[in-house]
């Protein structure tokens, strides 16, 4: 029936009994807003049907809502006899989950509906009003334990506002804490350790007493500690004396050993296949949360944060396994995995591959004895050993059982868990708990482990606890053969008793090797304090401090850097590539090209020795020095100089990188480089464009003072001198490449004979030539061009030291001093911008950028993987860390001490207030430390 048709038929009837209802209300009021308590009882006992009826794990989330109908029908219902009430609510309930899709306990709805309506029927003919109170109890109780839908929320809050006359104070007195918060307070502190080893969280549910209820919780108390020692004891250990006891599960692929530990810890969390997919041990830690709601899992080693589904914890083992090649199929190397959870108790718990019978065809052969080797190295003292056997293979057959006894021949640290027990007759799984033949000391438990059909179906999502589920179906099943499993025959069953054993064992266990622990740890604590003084000084170091220190280090070489990386060397190194490109200028236009062939060479009309000779007025020599002007002028000048400074201060930066701290640390390296390259990248283009518009006015008239002229002279003629003397080295290398100065004076000979039309030379030479090789004809080519270079050179130098080029009035005479000064006037101008716009802005940015890289910008971790990068500091930081770890896990020792000494008190307590003989208590400890 849809909900709009269901609306339809029964708003007639809600409107009537909301009348009547109204009415009643209005003659039971005690007048205004106020209402007596008695008025509020008898408008309940009239508003809600009687008997218990316990609306238990209600649908959460809607799609289609009854609330507009619901309330008018609820107070209808007030007048109908609580045996059909109950069953149209239960009714419209299912309809209610039929439209939300949603629900994961909609049977437990059902089936206690089903008995609360039972309840009533047969409570009716007990009396009215204790029918009412009951039902009104259940109500309240059951608003109290479950989260209501909308729907029915709202009912609700209608009906309390009718009964309390919407009185804002609670129901204890005013300023009281409500009672529902009182109630949920108390049962959150009694159930916490009845959620971790199992029970249903409800006290009615938990058989413990409360003396042992205060047991567990103590157990669990000394069991976290423990845990947390053991984990710290995991990043510093080096030697077995400092490592604590796990629980090691092992067993055959078939034996259930998965079931056992997913229903340990309340989901379905393992690699699932057909093949072999457990490769790698599985380091389990489990960490009880009794103040959180949610449960999640961490991978330590990946960093992935907390992960709360579960189906992605099993997708990550599973890749962590497969991810072992097929040609090795075991792996020695652990998977580190803690999940938290207020449903779990502290455990610390070893998974291995299961053992395996028959190595199949595509398996490496010596398989079968890797595993067995790999459990073989887990399983030796001091861990406990979680032997996994399934029911319906005979105990003389199990693997598992045959591993530990050649370890533990006694069964002293064996644990048998018999799986599959609904598999085979209640008597004969009676009998295998109750084995003599195979006894071990800590005993036998037997389980049924495995996820319930009805619990894997509609009504079960993949991400919630499946533990309950697991505990009710073995209660149903060794509660149906009281005679075998019942509590006279003393056999331990069930996953809620493998849990407490654990924790019960793990805690015996590590209080056996726990004195020795602290006795290794002062050991090694003295040691490492001996180290860090004799080789450290006892000189303080953490990352960040390390850190610091190397940026502060840096910034100091900076700033020395910029004090001597300023105007005067941007303009002399920009004046320097300036100059070279004259040179390339005057060698273009002016001076003899190189020697490419053989071929006779072409006449030039006019030659440079002529031009100390030739008219001012030439048109030739005019346009050579106004061609060779404009193309330095329009030579990109403010690209150049730009990428001159910025490639100058990178190259300055690495060098400074190479001196410092940092240059052991390959992160900080990339990140001070980026930082430098990404200022000098964004300054770059506004910078190029600036200079180039302001050299714009030297592209189309140049005016020379006669001081510049003087200097450009001067200059000029040093820059030839240098470029004469590179000449004349080449030479000389020349010289030396061909065999001596005498060889090569023979082939330039030959190739000048070729130049001049006397000797012809076929393929230019290519396969030799006048008794010479084609290297050697090279060679002499080179050399012939250098040598005209430097008779060219020399013959310039002469023309600069003459009067003629002492007065501006003859640039085109002297094309070198010209192109000099007019370089020196862009380089000038140049110079102004790039201080301003590049080098100025880079000195000013760069350490605020080192700071938000290298300081706020790091993470913890990221500062920490930095420091370790240099062997030397990372090893000083292990021997800190090690000082420091140490010294915590004393305090925490002496923390477990403590409970120890007052829980030994509370136990005299009991023993006095039980009259039993004095002097009874123990000398030592649970723990096994010497009472004072």
């Amino acid at each position: 029936m849809s909900a709009r048709l269901l609306s339809a038929r029964l708003k007639p009837l809600a409107q009537k009994v909301n009348i009547s209802a109204a009415r009643h209300i209005h003659h039971t009021s005690a007048g205004g807003l106020l209402r007596s308590n008695t008025a509020v009882r008898v408008a309940r006992r009239k508003i809600w049907p009687a008997g218990y009826t316990q609306f238990s794990n209600a649908v959460v989330v809607r799609n289609a809502s009854f609330a507009r109908i619901l309330p008018k029908l609820f107070l209808k219902l007030a007048r109908i006899p609580a045996l059909f009430a109950g069953a149209t609510i239960t009714g419209l309930a299912y309809v209610q989950y039929q439209a939300t899709q949603a629900g994961n306990y909609a049977l437990d709805v059902f089936g206690r509906t089903k008995d609360t309506v039972t309840g009533v029927a047969g409570g009716l003919f007990g009396g009215a009003k204790d029918i009412a109170d009951q039902t009104w109890k259940g109500w309240e109780n059951t608003k109290e334990q479950v989260e209501l839908p909308d729907w029915m929320q709202k009912i609700l809050r209608i009906h309390e506002d009718i009964g309390n006359g919407n009185q804002g104070g609670s129901q204890g007195g005013p300023g009281g804490e409500p009672p529902k918060q009182a109630r949920m307070g108390a049962a959150a502190a009694a159930g916490g350790t009845a959620a971790a080893y199992g029970y249903d969280q409800s006290e009615e549910e938990d058989p413990r007493s409360g003396e042992e209820v205060a047991r567990d919780d103590q157990m669990m108390v000394l069991t976290k500690k423990m845990i947390e020692i053991r984990s710290i004891l995991q990043t510093v250990g080096q030697t077995n004396a400092l490592n604590l006891p796990s629980i090691v599960v092992i067993g055959s692929q078939s034996s259930g050993k998965s079931s056992v530990l997913e229903a340990i810890v309340g989901h379905e969390f393992l690699p699932k296949g057909s093949n072999m997919v457990t490769r790698r041990p599985i380091e389990l830690t489990l960490v009880n949360t009794p103040d959180a709601h949610a449960e999640y899992g961490e991978f330590p080693a990946l960093g992935l944060g907390k992960i709360t589904d579960f189906s992605h914890i099993q997708r990550t083992l599973t890749e962590l396994n497969l991810a072992v090649p097929d040609s090795e199929c075991v792996s020695d190397d652990p998977i580190q995995l803690t999940i938290s959870s207020p449903n779990v108790p502290d455990l610390s718990l070893i998974d291995l591959p299961g053992y395996i019978q028959v190595v199949g065809h595509d398996q490496p052969a010596e398989l079968k004895q890797k595993i067995a080797d790999l459990c073989d190295k887990y399983i030796q003292p001091p861990n406990v050993i979680l032997a996994i056997s399934a029911a319906d293979v005979d105990l003389a057959n199990s693997t598992a059982l045959r591993a530990s006894r050649r370890v533990d021949p006694r069964g002293e640290r064996t644990i048998g868990v018999v799986t599959k027990m609904d598999l085979v007759d209640a008597t004969r799984g009676a009998a295998i708990l109750s084995d003599r033949k195979y006894p071990l000391r800590l005993g036998y438990v037997g389980v049924v482990s495995r996820v319930p059909q009805s619990s894997s179906s509609l009504f079960r999502k993949g991400s919630d606890n499946i533990a309950s589920a697991i505990t009710k179906n073995e209660n149903a099943f060794f509660s149906a053969h009281p005679l075998e499993f019942g509590p006279e025959r003393g056999l331990a069953v069930g996953t809620t008793t493998l849990r407490k054993k654990l924790m019960q064992v793990l805690e015996q266990t590590m209080a056996a090797s726990l004195a020795s622990t602290r006795d290794a740890i002062h050991q090694e604590l003295e040691e490492a304090t001996y180290e860090f003084k004799v080789q450290y000084n006892d000189r303080p170091l953490s990352a960040e401090s390390y850190l610091a220190e190397s940026l502060d280090g840096f910034k100091h070489s900076f700033k020395e850097f910029t004090e001597t990386f300023g105007r005067p060397q941007v303009r002399e190194m920009l004046k320097e590539e300036l100059d070279q490109r004259v040179l390339d200028l005057l060698a273009a236009k002016y001076w003899n090209k190189p020697i490419l062939n053989l071929a006779q060479a072409p006449m030039e009309p006019d030659a440079l020795a002529d031009l100390p000779k030739a008219d001012p007025e030439s048109l030739y020599w005019n346009r050579k020095l106004d061609a060779s002007t404009s193309a330095l002028t329009k030579l990109g000048i403010g690209r150049l100089a730009t990428t001159v400074v910025a490639n100058a201060i990178q190259a300055n930066i690495d060098r400074l990188i190479s001196q410092s701290t940092f240059a052991s640390h390959p992160f900080a390296r990339q990140a001070i480089t980026e930082a430098a390259s990404g200022i000098l990248n964004e300054r770059f283009y506004s910078t190029s464009d600036q200079v180039e518009n302001c050299i714009k006015p030297y592209k189309f008239e140049i005016d020379v003072e006669d001081g510049e002229w003087a200097r450009g002279r001067e200059h000029s003629a040093g820059v030839l001198k240098n470029e004469l003397r590179a000449v004349e080295d080449a030479v000389k290398d020349v010289e030396k490449l061909v065999g001596g100065k005498r060889k090569l004076k023979d082939v330039m000979s030959f190739v000048e004979k070729a130049r001049r039309g006397e000797v012809v030379v076929g393929d230019d030479g290519a396969t030799g030539a006048g008794g010479f090789s084609s290297d050697l004809l090279n060679r002499g080519k080179e050399a012939l061009f250098l040598t005209t270079r430097a008779s060219l050179l020399k013959l310039r130098l002469s023309a600069l030291k003459s009067p003629q080029c002492a007065s501006k009035t003859n640039k085109y005479h002297c094309p070198e001093i010209f192109l000099d000064v007019v370089s020196t006037k862009l380089v000038s101008t140049a110079v102004l911008f790039l201080n301003v716009e590049l080098l100025s802005e880079f000195v000013y940015q760069f350490p605020r950028e080192l700071d938000a890289r290298l300081g706020r910008g790091l993470s913890k971790e990221e500062v920490e993987r930095f420091a370790r990068e240099d062997p030397r500091v990372r090893a000083h930081l292990d021997v800190i860390r090690r000082k420091e770890l140490l010294e915590l896990v004393l305090e925490k020792m002496e923390g477990v001490r403590d409970l120890e000494r007052r829980e030994g008190e509370r136990e005299r307590e009991r023993l006095k207030k039980s009259r039993r003989r004095e002097g009874e208590g123990e000398d030592k400890g649970r723990w096994g430390f010497l009472k004072r």
